[in-house]
């Protein structure tokens, strides 16, 4: 699996790819396959997204997650600082980030 990342230009928020627009949640993302170098440049040179990357990923029972620990840390927020991060859907979220 595949999946497609950057910062969203106006806040800086990371941000996903989900198949048709970009979302803060991770859940969200979709598994851009094979397509994801194309869906990268068009985004890019759209201008809606700031320094977009294809990482891996794995599907779980409640949604794809990277599969790297830096952008698993990227998904939720800072570590040093709970009260900032990202309250996912996923209320078990901490649990998959180390």
């Amino acid at each position: 699996m595949k999946l497609l990342t950057g910062n969203d230009l106006k806040s800086g928020a990371v941000i996903w790819w989900t198949g048709h627009d970009w979302s803060i949640h991770v859940e969200d993302a979709a598994d851009v396959g094979e397509h994801g170098e194309a869906i990268l440049a068009v985004e890019e040179a759209a201008r809606r997204v700031n320094a977009p990357y294809i990482i891996a990923g794995e599907m779980t029972p409640d949604g794809p997650r990277p599969a790297h620990i830096k952008d698993r840390i990227r998904a939720l927020g800072p570590t040093v600082r709970p009260d900032l991060t990202l309250k996912p859907a996923d209320p078990t979220a901490g649990d998959w980030v180390i």
